[in-house]
């Protein structure tokens, strides 16, 4: 199979370190750019531990990115700031597959949504493909096998570590406020509590909190079923659904961030059941530069291009 060129916007975020190494070390993907305009000039391999190659960072134009023609483009920018470079490469390069990990796209009904392990089955050729929040992605994962049994909107309390908030400076991600400290934030009508009720159908209510640790979220789901339930049926339904999924693990115990950090797959478990039957407590971890975004992003690709899912994915 004929190797295939990707090119990375917004390479200079935790998520773009990631995928530039995910990248790398695949038989059939060849970096063929990335673009920074802090990094400008630089080689690659001075900011990526064991990049093999001589790429160095450009600061690169719309149009400049539209005309590289790559056979792919992810964009690893803030929300936003997708729109004009879209744009360019809708005008210059309708073929190339464009794979964006912001926000910008996941109302969008012309792009693809890809969380593969509950969408791959609506993927048709998509050369536009919106890849989900890492928040999105554990609340889904923890609420779908459940959904046909809800009897009302799923509690999600998340937690992440700090790198969710990228590496421009804020609150969200000094260390020094985060010292021996939770931090909440946007507790209702976050962007991610919106993108899991179009993706399920269903509302969910999202509260969002920043913890200490780098990489890494908790997410800990209250789910209300119609009728009553025992764990161990509970535990089966999960089993069941994911029995199929290399990056996706069931376990009994309830998983800890802590030994997420650094880990392409996803663990759900924890699975615990109130008195009466009907309200449930599921805990997912993921760490959110990998199975929440790059990792992600990773499928995505080797989706349009007919690879295997999971090349270059250690799990």
């Amino acid at each position: 199979m004929s190797t295939k060129t990707v090119g990375i916007v917004g390479a200079r975020g935790y998520t773009g370190a990631e995928l530039i190494r995910l990248i790398d070390r695949h038989p059939s993907l060849e970096l063929s750019f990335v673009s920074s305009r802090e990094l400008d000039g630089k080689p690659v391999r001075e900011q990526i531990e064991g990049f093999s190659g001589g790429l160095r960072y450009e600061n690169l134009s719309h149009d400049q990115v539209a005309g590289k023609g790559a056979d792919a483009v992810v964009l690893a920018l803030p929300n936003g700031k997708a729109g004009e470079l879209v744009a360019a490469i809708d005008a210059q390069a309708p073929s190339a597959v464009v794979v964006d990990l912001s926000a910008d796209y996941r109302f969008d009904a012309g792009w693809y949504y890809g969380l593969p392990e509950l969408t791959r089955g609506r993927y048709a050729g998509q050369r536009r493909i919106s890849n989900p929040g890492c928040y999105a992605t554990a609340m889904q994962l923890a609420i779908a096998p459940l959904l046909g049994q809800l009897a009302g909107p799923p509690q999600c309390f998340g937690v992440s570590g700090y790198s969710g908030a990228g590496t421009t400076p804020s609150d969200k991600n000094n260390v020094e406020l985060l010292r021996d400290n939770l931090m909440p934030y946007a507790l209702v009508d976050h962007v991610h509590e919106r993108e899991v009720g179009r993706q399920l159908g269903v509302p969910v209510e999202f509260m969002p909190h920043v913890a200490p640790h780098f990489r890494g979220i908790t997410m800990t789901v209250n789910l209300w079923l119609q009728q009553p339930a025992t764990v161990e049926h509970v535990r089966a339904v999960y089993r069941d659904r994911y029995a199929g999924e290399s990056l996706v693990r069931v376990i009994d115990d309830t998983p800890w961030v802590s030994r997420i950090a650094g880990r392409h797959d996803v663990e759900i478990g924890g699975f615990t059941v109130a008195p009466g039957g009907k309200r449930v407590v599921v805990v997912a971890t993921l760490d959110n530069l990998l199975k929440g975004a790059a990792t992600q992003a990773m499928q995505n690709l080797n989706l349009a291009f007919g690879f295997d899912e999971l090349e270059s994915i250690p799990f």
